[in-house]
């Protein structure tokens, strides 16, 4: 017996238009987008979207959801249905766990623990190291979303900084090579400054100016540089400042591009203003900086010199977060509020819906070569997300999924929300409720 449901009166986002039809799903895909399809038999599940907008799920490509080693953090069980809540409905994660997914034998133990625990798609990152290339030649392309390198600052063993070792491995792999940028030079003799007039309790508003623009773009450049040099596929992640857009281009289709790159949603939202109020809460690396850079990422977002949108979700408990400055990790939760932060700058006239789909399910999909996934299409998975854009909620302790417990969103109210999220074509949540289906895959690449 075929699983059938149809999804009925919605207004499709997708490849840039919005469509008015229905949406047969037959057991995991998409079977038929139609402007009206008639219900065939009695055991059709029938979903009014009463005229709202459905999405293809988002595909979140930098997600820290803790695991192993970190748990009293975060989960992969937690944060995966945070994600669903949030439309997120698959997700890439990073490898500086602990340990760390440095070998091929640590990735396959974390594919393990999400075969059994995840309930939105996955795929993971491997993790590039100053002594690992041999490591990093042995994994499948096909079995693993891309190469993660630490060129800036990193906790653990994950700065690779020697520039033999980063050269040999732009040069050894097809695979996307995805890099944190942040000069670790510049911002030490930052930091020792402003440790020698406040000690520790260094105040949270210095943080942009330690982890300085010019800290990331000395970085930024000097890895494109080398990945035109080496002809290496590189992403640039979590760009945080308006200089760096400049390194970019939008004269070729992204499926074409060597060189591609991310804002992540808290540097779209927040600016140094905020820090006076949220403080540790908006403690990121690389740090939100000016509303001047704020402008200019989400100008080289519209005009496509910027790709793709993420969230670089990366809780830490409370305890932790209340530490003076030089203690206090960097990292918030981000996967349960980040469509509804995008739907409200839609809601303030800065970007359209279809450009928020473009940017956050078409673009991750074609960047990473995901298989059928990422759009609203007949033949593929139906990974779709309804939104009542008129229905405001207000995010507080009590609706908050993420283990750590907390979200730099707290008191905000969104104008829109997430009302259904189907996973491979199973409704897996539903108006503030994850529903106990375990519907997740593993993402496969069509490389």
């Amino acid at each position: 017996m075929k699983r059938q449901t149809l999804i009925k009166n919605a207004k499709i986002v997708n490849e840039g238009k919005i469509v008015e039809g229905d949406i047969l799903i037959e057991d995991d895909f998409i079977k038929e987008i139609d402007d009206s399809i008639s219900v065939k038999s009695a055991d059709i599940t029938v979903i009014d979207a009463e005229g709202n907008y459905v999405l293809p799920g988002m595909i979140d490509d930098q997600v820290h959801f803790r695991e192993p080693g970190l748990t009293h953090k975060a989960n992969i069980e937690t944060e995966s249905k945070a994600a669903l809540a949030g439309g997120i409905t698959s997700f890439i994660e990073m490898p500086n766990t602990n340990p760390q997914t440095t070998t091929v034998e640590k990735l396959e133990e974390k594919f393990a623990i999400a075969a059994e625990t995840s309930y939105a798609n996955y795929s993971f990152m491997f993790g590039g190291t100053n002594d690992n290339l041999d490591e990093i030649l042995k994994v499948d392309p096909k079995t693993v979303a891309g190469l993660k390198l630490f060129l800036g600052s990193s906790t653990g063993n994950m700065l690779v900084d020697d520039p033999k070792v980063i050269e040999k491995i732009f040069s050894s792999t097809d695979m996307v090579i995805s890099v944190h940028c942040e000069d670790e030079a510049t911002i030490r003799e930052n930091l020792a400054k402003y440790k020698e007039e406040y000690g520790d309790d260094i105040p949270m508003e210095k943080h942009p100016i330690i982890r300085s623009e010019e800290a990331c773009y000395l970085s930024s450049s000097k890895a494109i540089e080398l990945a035109k040099k080496t002809g290496a596929r590189l992403h640039v992640f979590h760009l945080s400042t308006g200089k760096e857009t400049s390194l970019f281009t939008n004269k070729t289709p992204l499926k074409d591009k060597k060189i591609t790159a991310e804002v992540c949603i808290h540097h779209l939202w927040f600016s140094d203003e905020d820090y006076a109020k949220k403080g540790s809460h908006i403690k990121w690396n690389p740090a939100v900086k000016t509303a001047k850079d704020r402008e200019q990422l989400l100008k080289a977002l519209i005009d496509d010199r910027i790709d793709v949108i993420a969230t670089d979700h990366a809780p830490h408990t409370l305890q932790e977060k209340s530490n003076p400055y030089t203690s206090a990790p960097s990292g918030g939760p981000l996967v349960q509020h980040a469509l509804v932060a995008l739907l409200e700058m839609h809601h303030q006239g800065k970007i359209s819906i279809e450009k928020i789909v473009e940017k956050a399910c078409h673009n991750p999909a074609i960047l990473f070569n995901v298989e059928k996934r990422g759009y609203i299409r007949e033949g593929y998975y139906a990974d779709l997300v309804i939104v009542d854009v008129n229905s405001p909620w207000t995010v507080n302790k009590g609706n908050i999924l993420y283990k750590c417990g907390w979200s730099p969103f707290e008191g905000n109210t969104f104008k829109s929300r997430v009302t259904h999220t189907f996973l491979n074509g199973q409704l897996v949540y539903n108006n503030f409720k994850v529903l106990n289906v375990k519907a997740a895959k593993r993402l496969t690449f069509n490389r």
